[in-house]
C-alpha cells in the first residue's frame, strides 16, 4: 500500500555526519554527538525512511518531553502530506502515527527507565539521550523486544557534563561511554561507532553555537560540543586508577564502622542525601567503603534510610556535618531512632580543601572500596569545586573518612571536643 508513498514524504537533506549513520548496516549502532548536531534530526530521517520504506514498527524513546517533541516535530514535518490526506493515521497524544491494520508503525515515547518502555515491541528502537537512562530500559526491556523480528538498536548521547550527570537515572553514569567502547572494539560488524561535534552541523549558525557555549566551562565544551568522552577530569582529586586500585572485594575485621551524612544544603539545589557507610581496620590505617547508601527523599525518607544503614552494619556512630542544619539532621535520625549515636562535625573550609586529605589516602592505597559504587565514584572523578554543584555522596564519604582516618586522640592535630558529641575538624 504504501509503496510509492516515499514520494510524497518530505524528507530533509542530511548533513555528511548523519548519512554514516543512516546508511549504516549494522544491527547495533551508537552515536555520540555534540548539542544541536543533528543528532535526533538524524533518527528522525531514519526512522522515516525505515518506516515508509521498508514498512518497518519503529519506538522511539526519550528521557523528557521535550527531547520526544523535537523527534516528533520531524516525523509529522516529513510526513505531513499523508497525515492531511488520512493515508497515515496519527494520535498526537500518544504519539503514534501508522498505516492503519498493519504494523507499520512510528511511536514516541518518554523512558527515563525500563518500566515505561514495557508493552510494546518494535523493528528498530532508538534510545536518545541514553547517557541520562537506566541502563535496564536495554537490558530488561528493550532488547527483549527486539528479539521476534531480530530487529536493530539505535543509541545516542552526548557525553553528559558536571551540569547534566546529577539528572541521570543510570546506575553507572559512564555506561554510555563504556558502551561506546564496546562498538568501537567490535570487529563482527554488528556495532558501528559514529561520533561528530556540534560544528560539523552545516546548518547550525555559528552564532548560535556561541549562545549556548557562552556560559560553558571549557570542560563542559569538550564535553557537550565536542563530544568528548572524559574520564580524567582536570582539576579532580581522584583519577581512574586511583578508584580502580581501591576494588577489593571482602573487608578485613573491622574496629569501627561509621555511617557518614551529608543532607542537600539550604541553597543548593540537589537531589540526594549522601549516605555512605564506611570502617576503619583493625590495624588503624586502612579504611574501607562498604555502601553507599544515598537517596532522594525527604527527611523523614531519609532518616530511616540512615537508621537502617546503622543498624545492617551495627555501626559504631552516625557522622553529619553541622554546617547546614546540623541539629536538624541529628533530629530527623533521633525521631526515627533516639538510640543512634550522632557525631556532628564542622568544617569552615571549602569542599575541595576539606577533600584533599581523604583523596591523598587513597592515592596512598590506604581507603578501598568493598564493591563498586559508580554514582559515588562518579562524583569523586568529577568534582573539581563548582559551586553550582552539590556532591552529597563525596561529601558523606568525607565526613565518614576524616573521622574515622584523621582523628588522633591525645594530640593537638586541630581537633577540638565540644559540647553534645560535636567535633571541629583540622581544615
Amino acid at each position: 500500500m504504501t509503496d510509492n508513498f516515499g514520494n510524497i514524504a518530505h524528507f530533509r537533506k542530511p548533513h555528511d555526519k548523519q548519512v554514516e549513520f543512516i546508511d549504516s548496516k549494522a544491527k547495533r549502532k551508537i552515536i555520540r554527538a555534540g548539542r544541536r548536531s543533528g543528532k535526533t534530526v538524524g533518527v528522525a530521517d531514519l526512522a522515516g525512511r525505515r518506516f515508509i520504506y521498508d514498512k518497518q514498527r519503529i519506538l522511539y524513546a526519550a528521557p523528557t518531553d521535550d527531547q520526544v517533541s523535537r523527534f516528533w516535530h520531524e516525523i509529522v514535518s516529513t510526513f505531513w502530506e499523508l497525515i492531511e490526506s488520512n493515508i497515515l493515521y496519527k494520535n498526537e497524544t500518544k504519539h503514534i502515527l501508522e498505516v492503519q491494520g498493519t504494523e507499520q508503525r512510528i511511536r514516541a515515547k518518554t523512558a527515563w527507565n525500563a518500566d515505561t518502555l514495557r508493552g510494546d515491541y518494535a523493528d528498530l528502537l532508538i534510545l536518545d539521550e541514553w547517557q541520562l537512562m537506566n541502563e535496564d530500559a536495554w537490558g530488561l526491556v528493550g532488547a527483549p523486544m527486539l528479539l521476534d523480528n531480530d530487529g536493530d538498536a539505535i543509541f545516542i548521547y552526548t557525553p553528559p557534563s558536571i551540569r547534566t550527570r546529577s539528572v541521570t537515572k543510570a546506575y553507572d553514569p559512564q555506561h554510555a561511554a563504556k558502551l561506546f567502547k564496546k562498538a568501537k572494539a567490535d570487529t563482527t560488524g554488528r556495532w558501528e561507532a559514529f561520533s561528530f561535534t556540534s560544528h560539523e552541523n552545516p546548518h547550525i549558525s555559528e552564532n548560535a553555537l556561541q549562545e549556548i557555549t557562552q556560559d560553558m566551562t571549557s570542560l563542559a565544551y569538550q564535553q557537550e560540543i565536542m563530544a568528548e568522552d572524559i574520564e580524567e577530569v582536570p582539576g579532580a582529586l581522584w583519577t581512574v586508577e586511583m578508584i580502580t586500585k581501591a576494588y577489593i572485594e571482602t573487608a578485613p575485621k573491622l574496629r569501627k564502622v561509621v555511617v557518614g551524612v551529608d543532607p542537600q544544603g539550604r541553597n543548593i539545589k540537589s537531589a540526594e542525601t549522601g549516605i555512605v557507610v564506611m570502617g576503619l581496620g583493625e590495624d588503624d590505617l586502612h579504611g574501607y567503603v562498604l555502601a553507599d547508601k544515598s537517596i532522594n527523599a525527604r527527611p523523614e525518607g531519609w532518616g530511616r534510610q540512615v537508621v537502617e544503614a546503622y543498624h545492617e552494619w551495627e555501626a559504631n556512630y552516625v557522622v553529619a556535618e553541622s554546617n547546614y542544619g546540623g541539629e536538624m539532621v541529628e533530629s530527623v535520625i533521633k525521631a526515627v531512632d533516639k538510640d543512634v549515636p550522632v557525631k556532628l562535625v564542622h568544617a569552615s573550609r571549602g569542599k575541595i580543601v576539606r577533600a584533599d586529605p581523604i583523596s591523598a589516602k587513597y592515592e596512598k592505597g590506604l581507603i578501598h572500596h568493598v564493591g563498586s559504587f559508580p554514582k559515588l565514584e562518579n562524583e569523586m572523578l568529577t568534582y573539581i569545586g563548582d559551586p553550582r554543584w552539590s556532591p552529597n555522596r563525596l561529601d558523606a564519604l568525607v565526613w565518614a573518612g576524616t573521622y574515622l582516618m584523621l582523628k588522633y586522640r591525645g594530640h593537638s592535630d586541630g581537633f577540638i571536643l565540644v559540647e553534645r558529641e560535636t567535633e571541629a575538624l583540622p581544615f
